[in-house]
C-alpha cells in the first residue's frame, strides 16, 4: 500500500522532517515577563506527543516591548532562556526523536501593549504598565494606541534583538528559527503599503518595504549554525484593496530564499482592523499555492485545515509542500494519530499510550466512528 503523502519525509534546507504536518505557532499568553511557565511545560509536552514532524513554538518576543501582552513568551533575558530550556527539555524527552523543533521570533510593533484576548485585548493603560509601541510609521492599528515611528537607532536596536534571540535559540538547540512577518506584526507592518508610509529607503516601493525584514533575515542567517533552518511566516493577501497580494508575497518569498530562508508559511490578514476575511476550509491555501507556483522555496499552507483527507489532498495536489495545524491540535492533541488510522498509515505511538491505538483497542471504532 502506498504511503499517503502526508506521512512522507520532507527536506527543508539542512533539516528533514519525518512527515508533512507542522504545529503552527499558537500564543498561550501564559508567560511571566517573557519566561515560560508550568503551562508551557504541559503544553509543549502535549504537542511533543502529537507526532507532528515539526513543532513551532508560539510567537516569542525579541525584546520586552515587542511582546503583544505582558504574558507573551519572550527570549530577551537569561531568565527567559533558562525557563524555556526547562520546558523544551521536558518536551523533547517525550517526543519522537525524529520530531524537529522550531521557534517563531517576533516583534508585535504597533499591536503590542495590550490585554490578553480573554480580557478584551484592548490597549493597556498607564496604570497597567503600558509601553509606547513602535512601527514603521506613526499610524495606529484600529483603536489601539498610536505607535512611535521608528528611527534608524530604533531599527538597529530591534535588528540586534532579533540576532540575540537567534543566538539564544541556537543555544537552546532549536532546529528551526521562523521569522514572524505576518498577522500585522512589526515585520509585516514594514512590508505592507497600508501600514508603511515612510519616505526613506524603507518605504514606498516593494524593494524598500522588504529591506528591513530582509536585513533581519540576513543578520540572523549570518550567526546561525549550518545545521539550523531559517523560515518565515508571511502574508499572502491582506483582504483590503491596495494591500499585499500573492504577487508581492511571491516576490518576498524569492527575496527571502536569496538570503538563505528555506521555507515560507503563507497566511493572511491581521494588518487592517476592518478587513473582511472570508474564513472557511482551506481559505488561505490558494495563497500558498500561488507562492509555490511562482517560486522554488518550500511552501507551507495553513487556514482551517482540520480533516486528514483535506490535509493530504492539499499536498498531493501540489498546492503546498507541508501543512500546519493550530486549533485542530488544541481541540485534539492526538489528531495525527487518528489521521494515520483514517488514511491507513503506520506511525509510532508513545509506548505508554500504544494500547489506545486501533490495532490494540477495539474501542477505537466506537471513539472514532467513520
Amino acid at each position: 500500500m502506498t504511503t499517503p503523502v502526508l506521512f512522507t519525509p520532507l527536506a527543508i534546507g539542512p533539516i528533514t522532517v519525518p512527515n508533512r504536518v507542522a504545529v503552527a505557532p499558537m500564543c498561550q499568553y501564559s508567560a511571566n515577563d517573557g519566561a515560560a511557565s508550568d503551562w508551557h511545560l504541559q503544553h509543549l509536552m502535549q504537542l511533543a506527543m502529537s507526532r507532528a514532524g515539526l513543532v513551532i513554538l508560539e510567537a516569542t518576543g525579541v525584546e520586552r516591548i515587542g511582546r503583544i501582552t505582558h504574558h507573551c513568551l519572550g527570549l530577551y533575558t537569561d531568565l527567559n532562556e533558562a525557563a524555556l530550556a526547562r520546558a523544551l527539555e521536558a518536551a523533547r524527552r517525550v517526543a519522537d526523536p525524529a520530531t524537529k523543533w522550531g521557534i517563531q521570533l517576533a516583534h508585535a510593533g504597533r499591536k503590542a501593549s495590550t490585554h490578553v484576548p480573554w480580557k478584551g485585548g484592548a490597549s493597556l493603560t498607564a496604570s497597567e504598565d503600558a509601553w509606547t509601541t513602535v512601527a514603521p510609521s506613526a499610524e495606529a492599528f484600529g483603536r489601539y494606541a498610536a505607535p512611535a515611528a521608528l528611527d534608524t537607532a530604533g531599527m538597529d536596536r530591534i535588528k540586534a534583538a532579533f540576532v540575540q534571540a537567534a543566538v539564544r535559540s541556537a543555544r537552546l538547540g532549536f532546529d528551526v528559527i521562523e521569522l514572524h512577518a505576518a498577522h500585522g506584526y512589526l515585520l509585516h507592518q514594514f512590508l505592507s503599503p497600508l501600514s508603511n508610509r515612510r519616505t526613506d529607503d524603507y518605504g514606498g516601493s516593494l524593494e524598500n518595504r522588504m529591506r528591513f525584514p530582509l536585513e533581519i533575515a540576513r543578520a540572523i542567517k549570518a550567526i546561525m549554525p549550518a545545521h539550523m533552518g531559517l523560515g518565515a511566516r508571511i502574508t499572502g493577501y491582506e483582504w483590503v484593496p491596495g494591500g499585499i497580494d500573492t504577487a508581492e508575497a511571491t516576490a518576498l518569498a524569492n527575496a527571502l530564499q536569496a538570503e538563505g530562508v528555506t521555507y515560507v508559511c503563507i497566511t493572511s490578514g491581521g494588518n487592517v482592523a476592518a478587513a473582511q476575511i472570508a474564513v472557511g476550509p482551506n481559505y488561505q491555501v490558494p495563497f500558498a499555492a500561488a507562492v509555490k507556483a511562482g517560486s522554488t522555496i518550500v511552501t507551507r499552507a495553513v487556514g482551517m485545515i482540520a480533516d486528514p483527507q483535506q490535509a493530504n489532498d492539499i499536498i498531493a495536489s501540489g498546492q503546498a509542500d507541508q501543512v500546519a495545524l493550530a486549533r485542530a491540535l488544541l481541540d485534539n492533541p492526538h489528531w495525527f494519530w487518528h489521521a494515520a488510522e483514517k488514511l491507513g498509515a503506520t506511525i509510532s505511538y508513545p509506548p505508554q499510550y500504544e494500547r489506545a491505538s486501533a490495532k490494540l483497542w477495539p474501542g477505537a471504532a466506537l471513539a472514532r466512528p467513520t
